[in-house]
């Protein structure tokens, strides 16, 4: 599979066929990568897609925090580590995708972020002052930095030699103020130490969400994006980068302006953007990417995989466990509401005090008004002058849901609808981050109706979509962004790939599975009912699991929903209890049964849904990435479970075996999963021709509705046809596919997965012919 020379030169530079996410760490390093560069050339994609890899802060998992632009992270393996990767790359005609982050930067310890020690130790005379985003008058000259336990521990404070010191948290002196005591000398510097907990509502510098040591940059700035992009533009330059990754534009103060500059300076390199587009929204059209990172795409393909009539007895038993019928708006609102008033309450007040003094409205009406709507808005932000009408609906319906704040709304609304202002710049900047925190952080983890919805990009509300919404997106996709990436997993989703396919298992099954969990309730009672309903899902997702990966979820979702126990004041009687709960399933003889039972009846059907889910994101329009691992069976929840290690020796092996002709039978093993991977990305690098349309291909027979077909050819003589079940315990049910015919030309066709050769004639191509080794087919002329 090795491809050297001209034609991988031109491969690499190119529009990917397929990319593979590398998480880069100090376990995974970039010598480990290096070593995978022939396994992912064999498993058929163009280019490795890294996480980021600029020097980071000190036992970062992940790279966004990035400390110091300069330098490749020594703890991956430092540049002749990183040089050595893109050579391994280059030896098997492979590129490299690399994920930057132009929106923040990691201070959690000062001495290790040159730019922000600089800042504190000089102040607003600081060489790089600029280059954070800071409101400096509201702190009295000074950076609030919320570090300290409480306001007495300003005590605790240390000098030693030019550093202030507390406990391990190291900050530079200001030139001449080291005379005198630790708390004199504090009172002198550039920064002020403040309790943490002042975070919520008196930091004066912009961070990512409510990171607080993650600080916002100002890329906006055409020195600081030349200072924060040299070293990545010089790697563009040189061939050692062939395409970007834009991690949270959301954050920038002109994602236009900002795109536009990059396209410039990497000479137009295919670049998508970690851009979550809500349902029907798009990206501006102005915008200089290839599309996004595949969240959006995600959504489609999970949608099309749930039978919409399990909504109605899905959402009795949650009305059951709630006490009352929950409205998911009004949840979210309440969420937001939340987060306003709470985390993100310095970045209310600071887009206050930007605003001023309005005629007729009082600071409190404004900070209200403002906060309504935020937590109105339906989108994550706009991007003025494009998106306005986002505005001026939410400003409509705050004026309905609040006659008391519509003098208020509707002076704040052309303040915040002048592009281009700091006013309405801020005003966007600050409702994505309203938007995660509240929706992906909090109302996810509260709405348990059917938690394989509650997925990032996604809508919980929404129940599934029918196969016609399906190709109507996929239409809309090749025509608007044919080379946007598509996703079913990253690092960043709530659950992987497999566990949301198995998941989907229920909305087939709902009578059966308000059974089990009446029954698991009554056996293990947990006053917050909708988590224990939470936690049971996703158990039963990811089973079997270890026990301490299961406590490690459970913890964390309970905390991120904040409603019986929180990150910051845990209530551990009730903690003690779900970790009772989760005990039980491993422990309880009657509760482990139950468990072991349920999944062994909807697994079979859920590998099938997995493969369905992936055939359909591999081939549809777009670019589509493999996150590490899902080449396999993985049954990963969120961060960091979903970051474990990679057996990639094992891959190897059953890739080998694949190519000596075995054909796998969907079990356990996960080789099915892997022969739909290789098979269809081989094809997609070896033959774009076969993938440059999109048709849907019509299905007849009493079976229809079971299965997605489509036809990636651009001309009447066709490309490659993918063919996927869908809701297969219906289809069971049914008697199998019976009649169903898919209507394709009259002719041979050959399925690149099991080899199987089939006729095409007047009256179709029987389904059931076509899928009865594997559930899904990808069939090409013969």
């Amino acid at each position: 599979m090795t491809v050297s020379g001209p034609l991988g030169e031109d491969r690499r530079r190119g529009v990917p066929t397929a990319t593979y996410r590398l998480q880069v760490t100090s376990d995974f390093t970039l010598d480990d990568a290096a070593s995978v560069a022939g396994y992912l050339a064999d498993l058929g994609v163009s280019h490795a897609y890294s996480s980021p890899l600029l020097r980071a802060a000190s036992g970062s998992t992940h790279g966004y925090d990035t400390v110091d632009h300069e330098h490749v992270d020594e703890s991956r393996g430092g540049r002749e580590a990183f040089d050595r990767l893109v050579g391994a790359l280059h030896e098997h005609g492979l590129g490299l995708v690399l994920d930057l982050v132009p929106n923040h930067m990691g201070v959690a310890d000062p001495a290790e972020a040159p730019w922000w020690w600089d800042v504190l130790e000089h102040g607003r005379a600081s060489a790089h002052a600029a280059a954070f985003d800071i409101d400096w008058d509201f702190g009295g000259g000074k950076v609030r930095l919320p570090v300290l336990g409480s306001a007495d521990d300003v005590e605790k404070l240390e000098v030693v030699g030019s550093e202030l010191r507390y406990y391990d948290n190291r900050f530079p002196i200001a030139p001449g103020t080291a005379e005198g005591t630790p708390q004199e000398v504090h009172a002198r510097q550039h920064y002020e130490l403040v309790d943490w907990r002042r975070a919520d509502a008196d930091l004066n510098y912009r961070r990512f969400f409510a990171i607080n040591t993650l600080a916002g940059l100002r890329a906006e700035d055409p020195e600081v994006f030349a200072a924060t992009h040299r070293m990545v533009l010089e790697l563009v330059e040189a061939g050692a980068v062939d395409g970007l990754r834009i991690d949270h534009p959301d954050g920038l103060a002109d994602p236009k302006g900002y795109l536009d500059r990059l396209a410039e300076a990497s000479g137009g390199r295919w670049t998508v953007v970690e851009k979550i587009l809500e349902p029907g929204e798009d990206l501006p059209e102005s915008w200089a990417t290839a599309g996004t990172t595949g969240y959006d795409a995600l959504a489609e393909v999970d949608g099309v995989l749930v039978d919409p009539a399990g909504e109605a007895p899905l959402t009795a038993l949650d009305t059951e466990l709630s006490g009352r019928a929950v409205d998911y708006a009004e949840l979210v609102h309440g969420c937001k509401r939340e987060v306003t008033d709470g985390i993100l309450g310095s970045e209310v007040a600071r887009l206050v005090r930007v605003i001023g003094e309005l005629p007729g409205v009082d600071r409190a009406q404004q900070t209200e008004a403002l906060a309504e709507l935020l937590a109105g808005f339906p989108v994550y932000r706009t991007y003025l002058p494009d998106g306005a009408e986002h505005l001026t609906a939410t400003v409509a319906a705050v004026r309905e849901r609040r006659p008391d704040l519509r003098d208020a709304v509707d002076a704040l609304h052309p303040v915040l609808a002048q592009a281009g202002t700091e006013a309405a710049t801020r005003f966007e900047q600050t409702s994505g981050p309203v938007m995660a925190k509240s929706v992906e952080d909090s109302a996810y983890y509260r709405w348990a109706r059917f938690v394989a919805l509650n997925e990032v990009g996604g809508d919980p509300a929404r129940f599934g979509s029918s196969v016609a919404e399906f190709h109507e997106a996929q239409v809309r996709r090749a025509e608007r962004k044919p080379q946007s990436m598509t996703t079913l997993s990253t690092h960043d989703t709530k659950r992987s790939e497999d566990v949301r396919a198995r998941l989907a298992v229920l909305a087939e099954q709902p009578g059966e599975w308000t059974q089990l969990v009446r029954r698991l309730l009554h056996r293990h009672p947990l006053a917050d009912r909708p988590m224990a309903h939470l936690v049971w899902q996703n158990l039963v997702g990811a089973w079997p699991l270890s026990r301490e990966r299961a406590h490690a979820y459970a913890e964390k979702a309970a905390r991120e929903a904040g409603t019986s126990t929180t990150w910051t004041d845990p209530d551990e009687e009730f903690e003690a209890r779900l970790h009772e709960l989760v005990d039980a399933a491993f422990d309880d003889e009657a509760t482990h049964g139950a468990i072991e039972d349920v999944v062994a009846r909807i697994a079979p059907f859920g590998l099938s849904n997995s493969l369905s889910q992936k055939l359909l994101q591999l081939t549809m329009p777009g670019v589509p990435d493999v996150y590490q691992g899902t080449e396999l069976w993985d049954f990963s929840l969120v961060d960091p479970d979903n970051r474990r290690p990679v057996d990639y020796d094992l891959r190897r092996r059953l890739l080998a075996s694949l190519d000596a002709g075995e054909v796998p039978a969907v079990d356990e093993t996960g080789a099915a999963k892997l022969l739909v991977v290789s098979r269809t990305l081989r094809a997609r690098r070896e033959h774009p021709e076969w993938f440059a349309g999109y048709r849907p291909v019509e299905a007849t027979g009493s079976a229809a509705d079971h299965v997605v077909a489509f036809d990636r050819g651009s001309d009447e003589q066709g490309g490659a046809v993918t063919v996927a079940t869908r809701l297969p315990v219906r289809l069971a049910a049914a008697g199998g596919w019976g009649d169903t015919a898919l209507q394709l030309p009259n002719g041979a066709w050959r399925d690149l997965l099991t080899g199987g050769r089939f006729v095409s004639d007047a009256a179709g191509m029987p389904v059931g012919a076509v899928l009865e080794r594997l559930p899904v087919a990808l069939l090409v002329r013969n």
